[in-house]
């Protein structure tokens, strides 16, 4: 493809709209699970939303981060090169080479492959930098010090084997710990992107969360993380499993959290427990919150079986009993629950 110059004239409104542009600046990583065949970014940032410019994506071709003078041709011309298959380096290349301005540009990119680069140019505020490694890079400008890329590069590594939103987050909370944008918080953002992971399958966005305008957007951005993980990316996980066990181990890791953390929510908390105990693992928390999804709900005559189920794996054949009896006596005429009853009871 031929690029297009990338030069001050492209931005309508001038100077000024280039000056707006220059506040842009953040920290953000961006990644690749080879075992999911997910890519993804997350950016942090005390402007207001700021997601919307930094982060590109698409499943199959790659993600993007393009930050401090932000340039969105970075994101609309890089996807469609990493989709032609171009490597990261080259289309870092390509991309700064054409670009008259691009020693006021951060950016950074992972590819199809895996493959990673990054550019700071020189005229980015301090502290600017960025780490790259196998499957991820990460970038920042106007930070605490580098510090800040350095923390967020052990807590991606460290949690390997996790979700890669997760592992993203992660990153983010590492990044703001070690100090984060030097000049405060205001928003952050998350996209995963997998072929036909979206609802339906009809759009390849995993995950894609966003807190344009907060003053604590971080801990919100990871509030709504543990909420879309559990209504979205469980089902999605578990559809999927006998294509990629990997999915199972993700979706199990998601129900653990799930343990540890609990919910006002009966119906999420019944699924975990009925994922549990249906796998013969964690009965003691598959218990635990089959128990507490009946307090929420005491008349569901599902989440009464699911504890029952839970119990009896679990060894408690006398309680199970009880408990799928009272789900027979919610739903008399339900033919499963009095196979479960004789089950049981054997």
């Amino acid at each position: 493809m031929q690029l297009r110059p990338l030069i001050l004239c492209r931005h309508k409104g001038g100077i000024m709209a280039v000056l707006m542009l220059c506040l842009l600046s953040t920290f953000s990583i961006a990644g690749y699970d080879s075992d999911t065949g997910e890519w993804g970014a997350a950016v942090a940032s005390c402007v207001p939303f700021a997601y919307n410019s930094v982060i590109w994506g698409e499943a199959g071709s790659g993600i993007i981060a393009t930050q401090a003078m932000a340039n969105h041709f970075y994101g609309t011309e890089g996807l469609e090169l990493l989709a032609a298959g171009l490597t990261a380096d080259s289309v870092v290349y390509l991309l700064t080479e054409a670009d008259s301005l691009r020693e006021h540009r951060q950016l950074g990119i992972v590819d199809m492959y895996g493959g990673s680069a990054g550019y700071t140019g020189s005229e980015c505020m301090d502290w600017a930098g960025s780490i790259q490694g196998p499957e991820y890079t990460i970038q920042g400008n106007i930070l605490a010090g580098p510090q800040v890329v350095e923390e967020m590069e052990r807590a991606f590594l460290s949690t390997e084997g996790y979700p890669l939103a997760e592992r993203l987050y992660a990153a983010l909370s590492a990044g703001e710990a070690a100090g984060g944008d030097a000049r405060g918080r205001q928003s952050a953002g998350l996209l995963v992107v997998r072929k036909e992971s979206g609802h339906s399958g009809a759009t390849d966005r995993f995950v894609e969360l966003v807190v344009n305008d907060n003053p604590d957007p971080l801990s919100v951005l990871g509030d709504h993380l543990y909420t879309w993980e559990l209504y979205n990316c469980i089902p999605a996980y578990e559809a999927e499993i006998d294509l990629n066990p990997v999915y199972e181990q993700r979706m199990l890791h998601i129900i653990e959290q799930l343990a540890e953390r609990g919910s006002d929510n009966p119906q999420l908390l019944n699924l975990g427990a009925w994922e549990l105990a249906s796998r013969n693992y964690m009965l003691e928390e598959a218990v635990m919150m089959a128990r507490m999804a009946v307090e929420l709900a005491p008349d569901d005559a599902n989440i009464r079986d699911t504890l029952a189920e839970a119990l009896f794996r679990r060894g408690d054949t006398d309680e199970a009993i009880e408990q799928a009896s009272i789900a027979h006596e919610l739903d008399p005429d339900n033919r499963y629950f009095i196979e479960q009853l004789e089950r049981f009871a054997e």
